[in-house]
């Protein structure tokens, strides 16, 4: 199956090209611009702070406006504007406080888009003969595109490339939202009794949110420090960026079998397998990364730790709530996983890592926690979290 020939696919396509291309501009670069614009460790570590609080805050205020209103697409739309509107702002601050302004509130409505693409992309798919992974793979291929250009735009330019190709992105995202064709429906009845956490605290779905959680915390010495203690190990940086773009190829690969595979051996088996791997992933980094092999062999299990386990998890979400509260599952995943989960994981791999120094304990403790999350899944039933629960 091929998105040739469905223009709604198309454009949903074009869309995770851009937001997740988005993110290929500022998470990797993010610290080079505040650096070139002279501020301290200590500041940028502040205002990534911010930007996480941002992240943990925004997905419910925005989920609960979309489920109620029944307009996920208005939503989007609205949070793609604002979004270019206030990160434009950067050019305007050149203070901590004012940059410290601009990226918070950018966040804050960026966190409007990505719930409701992923349900709007679920009720799309789903009239269809295409999958989920075939749309989300975009994402990674943006990503990997929006890197490589803007590492090489540093090299040539200034240290404010990755603004002025973030405000274009930006823009272009929110023109895409304008064609995507999700007219509004109806708000739910459903709406007017109870609320998520009604949900939320049923065991299937608190377990996955916890092993969610882990799986994030674990990631905090990844994504903080693999480049460093890549640097540290000997090897250049145009292997580093090599080993990046192998994981995020080998993610593109799973989305592409991620529905078959769901299909065939459900969501707690690939979830559990998918953390447990992950954990021999991170043991591998902390023991043998001077092994080359070891490290290309870690970047493939990308596709598990980060690809599988998030198409599982949209797909678990989406079957296992009601329509009226899917928007606000996907923003409890997001918010907790993420927001909570990433920023414990980055705080917690910050004070470890001491110079690199102790590299080895912080793998081995994101390998604890990957594991402790696939051993959560022990606590709820295959069934409970394969199949969607009487409402």
């Amino acid at each position: 199956m091929t998105l040739r020939g469905n223009s709604s696919l198309i454009v949903l396509a074009i869309t995770y090209w851009l937001y997740f291309g988005q993110l290929g501009v500022l998470v990797p670069y993010l610290g080079i611009f505040l650096d070139g614009r002279g501020f301290s460790s200590a500041d940028i570590g502040e205002l990534f702070a911010v930007i996480t609080l941002a992240r943990i805050l925004g997905p419910g205020l925005w989920a609960g406006v979309a489920d109620k209103t029944g307009n996920a697409i208005g939503v989007m739309r609205l949070g793609c504007l604002l979004t270019v509107v206030t990160f434009s702002s950067v050019f305007y601050f050149s203070s901590f406080w004012g940059l410290t302004l601009s990226f918070g509130l950018m966040m804050m409505f960026w966190t409007a888009v990505l719930p409701q693409l992923e349900v709007i992309t679920m009720n799309t798919v789903a009239k269809t003969s295409a999958t989920y992974g075939q749309i989300r793979l975009w994402g990674s291929v943006g990503f990997i595109c929006l890197t490589v250009m803007v590492g090489k735009a540093l090299d040539l330019f200034s240290t404010e490339s990755p603004v002025y190709v973030s405000v274009g992105v930006l823009a272009m995202l929110f023109v895409s939202t304008l064609f995507i064709n999700a007219p509004a429906e109806k708000a739910s009845q459903e709406n007017a009794v109870g609320s998520i956490w009604k949900f939320a605290k049923q065991r299937p779905f608190a377990v996955f949110i916890f092993a969610s959680a882990c799986l994030q915390i674990s990631f905090g010495a990844f994504y903080g420090f693999f480049a460093l203690y890549m640097r540290d190990l000997g090897y250049s940086g145009q292997q580093t960026g090599v080993f990046i773009a192998l994981g995020v190829l080998a993610e593109v690969g799973i989305f592409l079998i991620a529905r078959q595979l769901i299909d065939k051996f459900g969501v707690w088996n690939l979830l559990f397998a998918s953390l447990l791997l992950t954990s021999m992933r991170w043991y591998l980094m902390a023991a043998f990364a001077d092994y080359f092999v070891v490290i290309i062999i870690s970047q493939l299990i990308h596709a598990l730790s980060f690809g599988l386990t998030h198409a599982v998890s949209v797909h678990f979400i989406h079957q296992y709530l009601p329509k009226a509260y899917q928007s606000r599952g996907q923003a409890v995943y997001i918010s907790i996983a993420f927001g909570l989960g990433g920023a414990f994981g980055n705080y917690m791999a910050g004070q470890q890592w001491s110079q690199g120094t102790n590299a080895y304990m912080t793998f081995v403790t994101a390998a604890v926690f990957a594991a402790a999350g696939a051993l959560s899944l022990l606590l709820c039933s295959k069934q409970s979290m394969n199949s969607a629960p009487q409402h």
